[in-house]
C-alpha cells in the first residue's frame, strides 16, 4: 500500500510538495483569519513563495501563537467541524483542532498508511490500548487508520493489565497500540499470575508517547527491558495534534517515514535557518490537506536529525531520527546541555529502580538545578552511588538524586488528566 509518490525520486517529491504548497497558499490566503492578518501586516505576496526554499520568506508559527489567536486559524464555518480534538497541554495551555470530514478522512488515510508501513495488514486483529475519548486526536485516529485498512480493533483502552490481557487471551490480537513503558507492567502482571506472554497471539507493538529507539536506531534501554522478556517487535512513531499526521518505522527499523503528500518538513537551527544535511535542529512542518486548521511552518519544540538515504522498504521518502529532546525541555546544568530522554535511559539501565520523576528547578543563582526522585525495590547508599557513576560515566554530571516511595511517584507519573505517563516536572522561573 506505499503510496506512489512515497516511491519517487526526492527531486520528484520536492516538485510534488511545491505544487501542493501553491494550493495551500491560495488556500489560507481566503479563509484563514490569521494568515490573511500575518501576510497583510508583513507585506507577504504568496505569488512570490514557489519553492520550498521560499519558506523562509513566510513567517513561523509557534505553540504561544495558537494559544492566543485559536479561533483565527480555523478555515470553516463551526457547521463544517465533526469533531473537536486538542493538544495535551504538556507546555502550556492545550489547543482546539476542528475537523471536517474531509479532514477525518485524510486522518484515517494518514494512520492506514502509517499502519502498513509497521506492517499491519488486512485481516489483522489490533488492541487499542490508548484513549480515543478526551478530544484525543491519535486515539480517534488509530480507530479510523485500522477500520480503513479493513484491520479488527479491540478498543480496550489505557492501563488495567489484567484487562488488557483478559482481552489478548480472548481475542488473540497479532499487534497491541500503546505506550511502551506500560508493556513493563503488563509483563509484570503476567508474571505474576503465571501467563506465557511469549506464547501469546501478539507479535509487535506500535509505540507511542516514549522512544523506542537511540540515534543509531538500535533498542534503547526501555525496549531491551521489554524485548529482553516479551519476543515482540516494537515500531516506534513520531506524531502530534498539530501536525495531524504520523511517521512510523518500517521493518527496517531506519527511522520514522515522512509521507510527503501529508506535511512539508524543515530542520532549523537555534537562529531558524536551514539545518545542513545530517544536522540536527528543530523539526518544524506545513501540513497540506487540511481543511478546518492548516498550519504553516508550526514550530514543535522537538529536536531531531533527518535521514535521507534510501530505505530498503523501497520509500525514498526521507525519515525522522528519535527524539534527541524538547526545545523548551533543554537543561543546561553545570556546563553540560542536557535532554530529558538522556537520563531516563540512564536510569532505565537499573533493574532495581521501579519509578522515577526528574524535577528541574532555578537555584539562587538563576541557574538550572535537576533533582531525581526515585522508588527502588532495595534501597542503600551503593546503590545510590552506582547511579551516580552511570551519569558521570554517559552524561559527565551527576544530577542530585534522592529516595522516596513508589506510591509517592505513581499519581505524578500516571496523573488521570494526561493521556500519557509524565516523568519530567518543569518548575524553572
Amino acid at each position: 500500500m506505499i503510496p506512489d509518490i512515497e516511491k519517487e525520486s526526492l527531486q520528484a517529491i520536492k516538485k510534488f510538495q511545491e505544487l501542493k504548497l501553491v494550493e495551500l497558499l491560495q488556500y489560507v490566503n481566503e479563509h484563514s483569519p490569521y494568515y490573511q492578518t500575518v501576510f497583510k501586516r508583513q507585506g507577504i505576496l504568496i505569488e512570490n513563495i514557489k519553492t520550498l526554499e521560499d519558506l523562509q520568506l513566510l513567517p513561523l508559527t509557534t505553540k504561544e501563537d495558537l494559544q492566543k489567536f485559536n479561533d483565527d486559524f480555523i478555515c470553516v464555518p463551526n457547521n463544517k467541524i465533526l469533531d473537536y480534538a486538542s493538544t495535551s497541554g504538556t507546555l502550556g495551555a492545550p489547543v482546539t483542532f476542528g475537523l471536517t470530514d474531509k479532514d477525518l478522512d485524510r486522518l484515517a488515510y494518514n494512520e492506514a498508511i502509517s499502519f502498513d508501513c509497521a506492517g499491519i495488514q488486512e485481516g489483522d486483529l489490533v488492541q487499542l490500548m490508548v484513549t480515543i475519548d478526551r478530544r484525543f486526536m491519535a486515539g480517534l485516529a488509530y480507530l479510523l487508520g485500522l477500520r480503513k485498512l479493513g484491520v479488527g480493533v479491540i478498543r480496550v483502552g489505557a492501563g488495567i493489565p489484567e484487562l488488557q490481557w483478559d482481552s489478548i487471551l480472548k481475542y488473540q490480537p497479532n499487534y497491541l497500540i500503546t505506550v511502551p513503558s506500560f508493556l513493563l507492567k503488563m509483563i509484570e502482571y503476567a508474571e505474576a499470575n503465571n501467563i506465557d506472554y511469549n506464547q501469546s497471539s501478539v507479535k509487535g507493538a506500535i509505540c507511542i508517547g516514549e522512544s523506542v529507539r537511540d540515534q543509531e536506531f538500535a533498542l534503547n534501554t526501555l525496549s531491551k527491558k521489554i524485548t529482553d522478556k516479551w519476543a515482540i517487535k516494537l515500531f516506534s512513531t513520531y506524531a502530534s495534534t498539530e501536525m495531524s499526521t504520523a511517521f512510523t518505522e518500517c521493518i527496517h527499523a531506519q527511522g520514522s517515514h515522512h509521507h510527503p503528500e501529508l506535511i512539508i518538513v524543515e530542520l532549523l537551527d537555534d537562529n531558524d535557518m536551514p539545518v545542513e544535511n545530517g544536522g540536527i535542529g528543530e523539526l518544524t512542518f506545513t501540513t497540506l490537506g487540511i481543511e478546518a486548521m492548516p498550519l504553516i511552518r508550526f514550530k514543535t519544540g522537538d529536536i531531531v536529525q533527518l535521514h535521507t538515504d534510501p530505505c530498503p522498504c523501497g520509500r525514498n521518502t526521507l525519515r525522522v531520527g528519535p527524539i534527541i529532546g524538547r526545545k523548551q525541555q533543554m537543561i543546561k546544568y553545570k556546563g553540560t546541555t542536557l535532554y530529558p530522554p538522556a537520563m531516563n535511559d540512564v536510569l532505565n539501565n537499573f533493574e532495581n529502580i521501579e519509578s522515577h520523576v526528574i524535577e528541574i528547578s532555578t537555584n539562587d543563582l538563576g541557574t538550572d538545578e535537576i533533582l531525581i526522585k526515585i522508588a527502588v525495590k532495595q534501597q542503600s547508599e551503593d546503590f545510590l552511588q552506582q547511579i551516580k557513576d552511570h551519569f558521570r560515566a554517559k552524561l559527565r554530571v551527576t544530577p542530585k538524586i534522592e529516595f522516596t516511595t513508589k506510591a509517592a511517584l505513581e499519581p505524578l507519573i500516571f496523573n488521570p488528566m494526561s493521556r500519557k505517563p509524565i516523568h519530567f516536572f518543569d518548575n524553572r522561573k
